[in-house]
């Protein structure tokens, strides 16, 4: 692929998600916008049915997928023993730094990017990333803030419940109606615009009074990932194209989820914040960056 192709499809696969997020970012300056509902009713009903959709394809089997699962699990949990040291030199509590660190943007930025990046035939393992990431969110990361929460807490989660009932369809090899599956992919068609509209819309709220700790963050956050998947890659190994997979996924932003977890435990939610926030920001430059090494 030549240079002028190279940066034109980079082009084609950034502008959308920022333009869809720079909406979001511009709406909610100019309108009081209160995105509760929605990204309740996204995380309830539209990112599960996405889920659904995507397991109980007839294409789908997830075996297929197991050496991008451990290497995302390594890439997350990895990152957070690297970072872990750099938690007394910079004078901050582990429970404010580390997750943020751990747990990426799989969802609002990661599904839409792979997405775009790598065609619809790549909306498989966009989904698995984005669960392998969730997953651990939702039992490491609530046990970094709480060790005495209940693990079974996750059974509970809309999306884990998709997770298991797509992944109990695939392996029985079951098809959905047609007008049922309609039904379903429409559903899950919404979550990924509405993710970054969001995405946006939290924008507005970025404190820079923590600007600092969030530009260093900002730096470290994809290259804690980036430094497992290398080393992932030269330990285990894996094919070229799944490396390329793990390459977007390792230089994700923090998720927003981690300033929500952050502010339920009350663990310093406007560090987090700021880290959060500026990270979504600063990825604008880091993923192109990245997009240009893999493509």
């Amino acid at each position: 692929m030549d240079t002028s192709a190279l940066f034109s499809q980079i082009f084609n696969t950034v502008f959308p998600l920022a333009s869809i997020v720079l909406v979001g970012f511009l709406y909610a300056r100019t309108q009081s916008t209160d995105m509760t509902i929605a990204n309740r009713l996204n995380i309830n009903v539209f990112c599960p049915a996405l889920i659904f959709s995507v397991m109980s394809s007839s294409d789908f089997h997830i075996a297929q997928y197991v050496d991008l699962i451990l290497a995302a699990t390594a890439v997350v949990l990895g990152s957070g023993l690297l970072v872990w040291p750099l938690c007394r030199w910079l004078n901050i509590s582990p429970k404010t730094l580390i997750p943020p660190m751990m747990f990426n943007n799989s969802g609002n930025l990661g599904i839409p990017l792979i997405l775009l990046a790598f065609g619809e035939s790549a909306l498989p393992v966009a989904v698995v990333l984005f669960l392998t990431e969730n997953l651990l969110h939702f039992t490491v990361g609530i046990y970094l803030m709480n060790p005495r929460s209940n693990p079974l807490n996750v059974l509970k989660i809309p999306m884990i419940i998709a997770t298991l009932l797509g992944l109990v369809w695939s392996l029985q090899g079951w098809t959905l109606v047609p007008a049922v599956k309609t039904s379903v992919d429409m559903m899950g068609q919404i979550a990924i615009p509405l993710m970054l509209f969001a995405l946006g819309v939290r924008m507005t709220s970025v404190d820079f009074s923590q600007w600092k700790l969030g530009v260093f963050s900002g730096f470290l956050a994809p290259l804690s990932g980036l430094i497992m998947a290398f080393i992932w890659q030269y330990t285990v190994g894996m094919s070229a194209e799944n490396f390329a997979y793990l390459l977007i996924f390792a230089c994700l932003p923090p998720a927003v989820l981690n300033y929500m977890v952050a502010e339920l435990y009350q663990q310093e939610p406007h560090k987090v914040a700021s880290i959060v926030l500026i990270g979504n920001l600063m990825s604008l430059a880091i993923v192109p960056c990245v997009l240009f090494y893999v493509l």
